[in-house]
């Protein structure tokens, strides 16, 4: 079998392989650019000099660098105060999400129990229904609660989700029964064995996780919107959406907006950067199931 797929590997390959290998490549690099173009745009944008943005033709690569932009922003607008905002209401989502998607996804794969598969029925037709179809239901309960403009109407609507409850419940299937049979004939109870036997060999699909939930709850735009009516308590998105539509702030500059959408951006490229490999793990496991 390994001298098969060596001797396939190693065999030269014909035009019409070639060829195809080469249009693969083409696409893949052609799609590169199109995702990572307006991304370009932005970071470069925000370092040009308003000569450099107004320039016709289109200047890429700013003749100038300048961080301008970044200070009219940080004195126009509390940076601080909304990027504390967004990392709290972030990391406590994600690592709600962590807890208790992981809980529930255990008890859904490894434990038998009434209302099981009812259970799991709610979650696959939680994933099915629209997220905007939820903000009035959300809004009422939070509403009601006497909630609105707290950290905690930005954080407990989104504490547990479908979507991690079912890829927890698939990554805790794959776990071997015999291993949680053996831990248990050791005298060890249902709590040991979930966070020590089964949270260490999820550590692929808890990245994942990670990544999915805490970009989405950095991005998370118009919940906030509707939660919040002080602007104390408003996210980075929020904040930087009123900004700029105020022109009395931004004065009509785009390199302003530029470094701000720079500055929102940021955090989530270096959580993906500190979990990627766990990130492609996660997705390399999923595919195999």
């Amino acid at each position: 079998m390994t001298a098969q797929v060596s001797d396939t590997a190693s065999r030269p390959l014909h035009k019409g392989e070639r060829t195809g290998r080469r249009l693969r490549v083409a696409t893949l690099w052609a799609g590169v650019l199109v995702m990572t173009t307006p991304f370009l745009w932005m970071v470069l944008s925000s370092f040009k000099s308003e000569r450099d943005l107004g320039a016709t033709p289109t200047v890429w690569i700013p003749d100038e660098w300048t961080l301008v932009h970044f200070d009219k922003l940080l004195d126009l607008l509390d940076m601080g105060s909304h990027f504390f905002n967004s990392t709290l209401v972030a990391v406590a989502v994600t690592g709600c999400n962590l807890v208790f998607c992981s809980m529930l996804g255990y008890a859904l794969a490894k434990l038998n129990f009434a209302g099981k598969r009812p259970v799991f029925g709610l979650v696959l037709g939680a994933l099915m229904v629209p997220h905007n179809l939820m903000l009035m239901p959300m809004f009422v309960m939070v509403s009601k609660m006497g909630l609105i403009d707290s950290y905690a109407a930005l954080i407990l609507p989104f504490a547990a989700g479908a979507f991690g409850v079912f890829l927890m419940r698939q990554f805790m299937s794959a776990i071997p029964d015999e291993l949680l049979e053996a831990a248990r004939i050791d005298g060890a109870g249902e709590w040991f064995i979930f966070w020590r036997i089964a949270m260490p060999l999820v550590k692929p699909a808890l990245a994942t996780l990670a990544i999915f939930t805490f970009l989405q709850s950095w991005n998370n735009f118009l919940w906030p919107l509707v939660a919040t009516n002080d602007p104390d308590k408003y996210t980075l998105p929020v904040a930087l959406a009123t900004f700029a539509i105020d022109p009395t702030k931004t004065n009509g500059s785009n390199g302003v907006l530029m470094a701000g959408a720079f500055l929102v951006v940021l955090p989530v490229l270096l959580v993906f950067i500190v979990l990627q490999r766990y990130f492609t793990q996660g997705i390399a496991t999923a595919g195999l199931k």
